[in-house]
């Protein structure tokens, strides 16, 4: 009996200190205790986690899941839009404007958040059972050659000997990305009746895109105005709202605690940033900081022995203060790049109290503990984010005031 007692009490001891999660979908897949424990304050809908796999379109996908979680918002339903009539019909618009900037302009598979807005706006949108964008024979999305060629292309009617432009290049770009993508159908049904992809818009979608603006926060631009984001994958030249850096968060929290997600574009290419382990943090560890002493016995260590006491994930360690002045001398010497957009779905702590960020991405579900989702910092997310877009009625009141809106 006293064994059956004790053995009981271990497993009510089990439970009781396990980490919580808000759904299925982002629990834990290991049992290991050591390194970071989650507990979710805050999650909202969305839908399942896609795959962008090898191809530079994370901007659809995240702009696309944060579209799909307001329309689960607004009660409309749950949805499966296709991110590849986003990026076809963004390419094509891209290689218009390309050219009429005589390829001074970037061209390639990325784009920007607002990019989304602007096809939705002009063409509209389908589901992804009407348009899955894969006609090439591969189970995934694997862009390299399209990206290479319809650059090659564009650059060349630039480029051609005939001094003067031919009216028939545009059809032509539309054939490559009919030929990587297929062309996109006239018409396609949807519960049982036929749509294009502007009435679907239109009549079953229902999004005001009017209702949805982007905001950053660098001190290169006064704040409260609007101004044109400087990153390569802007080509569309979309407008940012300019807050300061708390304001940022601010209005994240305000947003998640009101029942809006945020779609999040910045940049993962840090070491802080751990796809493996589900984790993005800003150590605390700066070489910079070093004493003599230390720093003469840091030069000794090989690379790898480096990298595992800076970005140590073992432990849920201290981060790093981030300041506005080391967030913007981080996109001044190119160290903060826009190379991601995912989804930003919740709010977290760890095990010491610290606020994370419950993040959907789309690199499938595989090699992640979280089985697609990861948790950022609120340091991670000051210092990294370049970009975001919200519904405005998630913006808190006195911020909304300051922009005029």
């Amino acid at each position: 009996m006293k064994l059956r007692n004790l053995i009981s009490s271990l497993i009510l001891s089990f439970v009781i200190f396990q980490p919580s999660f808000a759904q299925e979908d982002v629990k834990q897949t290991t049992d290991e205790k050591k390194g970071y424990q989650f507990t979710i304050d805050k999650q909202l809908a969305t839908t399942s986690v896609k795959d962008q796999y090898r191809s530079g379109t994370c901007w659809s996908f995240s702009g696309i899941s944060f579209l799909e979680s307001e329309l689960i918002r607004l009660k409309k339903g749950e949805f499966d839009l296709s991110e590849m009539y986003i990026v076809k019909k963004s390419y094509e618009d891209k290689a218009q404007r390309y050219v009429r900037m005589h390829g001074a302009l970037n061209f390639g598979g990325g784009g920007a958040l607002n990019d989304i807005l602007n096809v939705i706006k002009i063409h509209g949108i389908m589901t992804e059972e009407a348009y899955s964008g894969l006609v090439i024979g591969e189970e995934g999305h694997i862009h390299g050659e399209m990206d290479g060629v319809c650059e090659a292309m564009v650059k060349e009617v630039i480029n051609n000997k005939n001094q003067k432009l031919t009216p028939n290049w545009f059809e032509a770009f539309k054939g490559l990305t009919n030929a990587y993508l297929g062309k996109e159908p006239e018409k396609f049904n949807y519960k049982g009746k036929e749509y294009t992809a502007r009435t679907f818009a239109d009549e079953v979608i229902g999004l005001n895109t009017n209702d949805y603006i982007l905001m950053s926060s660098f001190t290169h631009h006064p704040f409260y105005e609007k101004f044109i984001l400087e990153v390569p994958d802007n080509w569309s030249w979309g407008e940012v709202y300019n807050v300061q850096m708390d304001e940022l968060i601010k209005t994240i929290d305000n947003a998640i605690n009101n029942g809006y997600t945020v779609a999040w574009a910045g940049d993962v290419s840090e070491k802080g940033f751990n796809w493996k382990k589900g984790v993005a943090v800003v150590p605390e560890k700066d070489i910079e900081s070093m004493s003599d002493l230390e720093r003469a016995k840091w030069d000794e260590l090989s690379q790898k022995e480096k990298d595992e006491q800076l970005y140590s994930f073992d432990e849920a360690g201290k981060e790093k203060i981030i300041t506005q002045e080391l967030r913007q001398a981080a996109f001044d010497n190119f160290t903060t790049t826009d190379d991601h957009g995912m989804h930003i779905v919740g709010i977290a702590k760890d095990q010491n109290g610290t606020k994370f960020y419950l993040v959907k991405n789309s690199w499938n579900t595989k090699g992640n503990p979280y089985n697609g989702y990861l948790y950022m910092s609120e340091s991670f997310i000051k210092y990294k984010t370049m970009s975001m877009m919200i519904n405005k009625a998630s913006l808190p009141s006195d911020i909304a005031k300051k922009l005029k809106l």
